[in-house]
C-alpha cells in the first residue's frame, strides 16, 4: 500500500455516485444504501471485473490503461473535459521539486491597458485573486477590487451572492473551474488553505467540490441584478496574459446597441476610482523585446 493521495479513486467514487440506474439503463430495484451506481455496476457496464474496479477505487491500483478508464468514462457519463481529468490523474509525470509560492505578478503594460478598456476589466490570477481590475470593473461589483478573492465573495459575502440572479450556476462555474485550474496540483499551500476555508465556512462549496465537477472557462453569459441600474446580461470573456502562468484578463461586454450595453456605458460614466487595496506590483514585461 502507498500513502499517496487516492485521487483516481475519490474521482471514480465521486462521479459514479452522480449517475443514476436509470441513466446508465438499468432498472433499480430499490433498496440503495447510497446515491448512483453500485460497483459493481460500474464494472458490468465497463466490462472489467468488479474485484479490479475495487483495486481501483480503493487505490491498490493506480496504473489502469487508457481502454480501461475510457470504457469507464463511457459508463459515468464523462464528457471531453472530465475524460481528459480522468486520464491526468494516472499520468505518469515526474514530480515537480517543492518550489515557494511566486508572488502573481501584472504585467507593467496590462496595467496600463486597463483603465484605456470601454468595458469593466479586471486581471485574475490561478485562484481567482482579483491582482487588478479598472474603475468599470468597481462599478459593476465592488468586490471586484485589489486583494479581494473571487470565490470567497461567491460563497461568503451575502452582497456578492445578491449581485447574481443565477447564483447557483455562477457558483458551480467558478468551482468547476478552480477544479480544472489545480488539476493533479493539489499541494500547492494556496490551494490547500483556500479550500479549507470554504469547505469550512460552506455547505454549498462543499457539495460542489465532492462532485469533482472539471470545466474550462469559457465565454459566458452572466445575469446581474444590480442596485444601481437593475437587471442586466453580459457576457465574460477570459483571456490568458503571454508571459504569465495561469493569469487571465477577464472582460465583461454586453451585446451591441442593446440595453445592456447602455447600462454598462451608465455604471462606466459614473464609475468611482477602485476601493483602496494593495496597488498591483507591475512585472516588466519581457514580451516587449523578445529575444527572438
Amino acid at each position: 500500500m502507498t500513502d499517496k493521495p487516492n485521487r483516481l479513486g475519490e474521482y471514480l467514487r465521486a462521479r459514479r455516485e452522480l449517475v443514476t440506474p436509470e441513466q446508465a439503463g438499468l432498472t433499480d430495484v430499490g433498496g440503495r444504501r447510497v446515491p448512483g451506481l453500485r460497483r459493481e455496476e460500474v464494472a458490468m457496464l465497463a466490462g472489467i471485473s468488479v474485484d479490479y474496479y475495487l483495486r481501483l477505487e480503493r487505490g491498490r491500483d493506480r496504473n489502469p490503461s487508457a481502454q480501461v478508464l475510457e470504457s469507464i468514462a463511457r459508463v459515468l457519463q464523462l464528457d471531453d473535459e472530465h475524460v481528459a481529468y480522468l486520464l491526468s490523474l494516472v499520468a505518469d509525470k515526474p514530480r515537480r521539486p517543492r518550489r515557494r509560492p511566486r508572488e502573481e505578478a501584472v504585467p507593467a503594460s496590462t496595467v496600463e491597458l486597463l483603465p484605456t478598456l470601454p468595458h469593466p476589466a479586471f486581471v485574475e490570477g490561478r485562484y481567482f485573486d482579483v491582482l487588478a481590475a479598472n474603475a468599470a470593473a468597481t462599478a459593476l461589483s465592488p468586490r471586484l477590487a485589489v486583494g479581494r478573492n473571487q470565490l470567497l465573495d461567491v460563497f461568503l459575502d451575502p452582497a456578492e451572492q445578491g449581485l447574481h440572479l443565477d447564483w447557483d450556476g455562477t457558483a458551480r462555474c467558478y468551482v468547476a473551474g478552480l477544479r480544472q485550474a489545480v488539476g493533479t496540483d493539489t499541494d500547492d499551500q494556496r490551494f490547500i488553505e483556500l479550500v479549507g476555508e470554504l469547505s469550512v465556512a460552506s455547505p454549498r462549496f462543499r457539495d460542489l467540490w465532492n462532485r469533482h465537477d472539471v470545466a474550462n472557462q469559457r465565454v459566458t453569459p452572466v445575469l446581474f441584478d444590480h442596485p444601481q441600474v437593475g437587471q442586466l446580461r453580459v457576457h465574460r470573456q477570459r483571456l490568458a496574459i503571454s508571459g504569465t502562468e495561469g493569469i487571465t484578463l477577464v472582460i465583461y461586454h454586453a451585446d451591441a446597441g442593446s440595453a445592456d450595453a447602455e447600462k454598462l456605458a451608465l455604471l462606466g460614466s459614473s464609475a468611482l476610482s477602485p476601493a483602496p487595496g494593495r496597488a498591483a506590483r507591475p512585472e516588466p514585461d519581457s514580451a516587449a523585446h523578445p529575444s527572438s
